[in-house]
């Protein structure tokens, strides 16, 4: 028998999987219009505090009250956000977002014009309840439009961009309103924002949804808001009252709520939060990056703010210009660091650019009560530098790592982690602050009780009071509030370079479990 008249069989040829389409002008454009709710969100969540003390004096709110007026926005919204990113899923992202939008110019009109501080808390909390539909849908619609990853990453690195620049700008832009117009206009500033966003976004961005949603689970999201609502009022509580069992047992009940939240979702076939995620390395640890990271850079603006203005003695806008430079530098940094994140594992470049903003914080701790404006510049440009580049890595890896239909889920826990990091920034580091403050002030003699009071409830009270006493006496009370609250922020600043190490070890130990990549 003749083999060399066998036919020889070969392996049948295997196509390679068809490369992603490229995006087109198109869908740069949609990406800018993205932007606009991006940078939104994100200034809302700093503008308020270079408007604080012309609230402070215009409402009079307590230490507590003021606390809330910062913290009931994000806190509403970071309760929601993984909510709302499943509902993105389930109605589409595009309708969640225009349906957002409008909510969130409406509430900001009654917010320009809060008669009472409890009126303006209530504000801001329903601001929280819209701002959650928008900053899900923005980031999971990039994974929509931007199939081929390199341009997706370049798109994340924009939106994280935006994200960390509008933190930055909160203050510049408050800045340039509160000079001339009164504190209401920081509200004021969505309209003219979202307006353009409702008109472009049907024309320029396809809906998109998730094919096979699971069922509305009402249990699970009022069990997301139990779980950090009492931990935010515990440590209020223990900052303004001192350790009771108030606020004890608020921080216990709302960690039993979160355990509930995260038995369920194990429990259920289709949870609101797929928790399992967070076994991957890259994900969870790319989670808690953000959270860590951005809890230090909103702490930071929180007393930043107040020590420019107050104590400094800085116009509003001279205070934000004197952080454009760090907002600059943040901008440069996430763009930069895209080709950069090509060549060096995430396990290496994360802890290298967190390292930079530790040194920021220990700038700050090192010279808080010299009173000087330049540590303060160069503190916020390598906070900025280095927070900057860690997002823009950390966002790609979240949703690079979840599966393209839970998108908005995965985009939603992205942003739970930003949101739950600013209101920690300002329940924490804020809190303690307020403590320290209270704890130090040495009051002149001579005060009325009411004006002592008042000095010691908040800086803005202090300096408002010291206006109104004798040359002499007002000295005193001015120079022993900004004594008492400077080496507050160097106490804060050192927790800061705490966190930002403890960050910078996460990122070390799980960013290099990649695992399998998506595209």
């Amino acid at each position: 028998m003749h083999t060399d008249s066998l036919p020889v069989i070969r392996p049948a040829a295997v196509d390679p999987a068809p490369a992603p389409a490229r995006a087109g002008r198109r869908a740069w454009v949609a990406l800018a219009v993205l932007m606009l709710p991006v940078l939104l969100v994100s200034i809302d969540n700093t503008v308020l505090s270079f408007a604080l003390p012309e609230i402070a004096v215009d409402l009079a709110p307590s230490a507590a009250q003021q606390l809330w007026i910062i913290d009931a926005y994000p806190l509403v919204l970071a309760g929601l956000l993984v909510a709302m990113g499943s509902l993105g899923d389930r109605i589409g992202r595009r309708r969640l977002l225009l349906i957002g939008a409008t909510g969130f110019a409406v509430i900001s009109v009654a917010a320009a014009f809060a008669p009472t501080a409890e009126a303006l808390i209530a504000a801001r909390a329903a601001l929280g309840f819209f701002g959650a539909m928008l900053m899900p849908s923005t980031l999971s619609l990039l994974r929509t439009i931007f199939a081929d990853r390199e341009q997706r990453r370049l798109a994340i690195a924009i939106w994280a961009t935006g994200f960390a620049a509008g933190s930055a700008l909160g203050p510049l832009v408050g800045g340039i309103l509160l000079e001339h117009f009164a504190w209401g206009s920081v509200f004021l500033l969505a309209v003219p924002v979202l307006v353009p966003l409702v008109v472009l976004l049907p024309l320029l961005v396809p809906e998109s949804r998730d094919p096979a949603p699971g069922p509305v689970d009402p249990i699970s999201i009022l069990l997301s808001l139990a779980a950090m609502a009492p931990v935010v009022f515990g440590i209020k509580s223990i900052a303004t009252e001192g350790v009771g069992v108030a606020g004890i047992l608020a921080i216990v009940a709302g960690l039993a709520f979160g355990v509930l939240f995260v038995r369920r979702q194990l429990r259920r076939p289709v949870p609101l939060l797929d928790v399992r995620l967070f076994r991957q390395g890259t994900f969870g640890g790319a989670v808690l990056v953000n959270l860590l990271s951005v809890l230090s850079l909103v702490g930071f603006l929180y007393f930043v703010s107040q020590h420019l203005q107050l104590i400094v003695g800085l116009r509003p806008v001279e205070a934000g210009l004197a952080l454009l430079p760090g907002l600059l530098v943040m901008i440069v940094a996430g763009l930069v660091v895209v080709p950069i994140a090509r060549r060096v594992r995430p396990q290496v470049l994360v802890p290298v650019a967190l390292g930079i903003s530790a040194l920021g914080y220990l700038v700050v701790a090192l010279t808080a009560d010299s009173g000087a404006l330049e540590p303060i510049m160069v503190a916020f440009a390598l906070l900025g530098l280095g927070i900057g580049a860690a997002e823009t890595v950390s966002n790609e890896l979240v949703l690079s790592s979840a599966p393209a239909d839970k998108a908005g889920a995965a985009s939603a826990v992205s942003e739970t982690a930003y949101e739950l990091g600013a209101v920690l920034g300002t329940a924490i580091l804020g809190s303690i602050l307020t403590f320290h403050y209270r704890a130090s002030l040495v009051l002149p003699g001579g005060l009325t009780a009411e004006q002592a009071s008042a000095s010691r409830e908040t800086l803005a009270g202090a300096m408002t009071t010291a206006e109104e006493l004798p040359a002499d006496a007002g000295t005193a009370l001015a120079d022993a509030a900004a004594h008492a609250f400077d080496s507050g922020v160097a106490i804060t600043s050192f927790i800061g370079v705490g966190l930002v190490v403890a960050a910078m070890v996460v990122a070390a130990l799980t960013l290099g479990r990649t695992g399998r990549r998506r595209t």
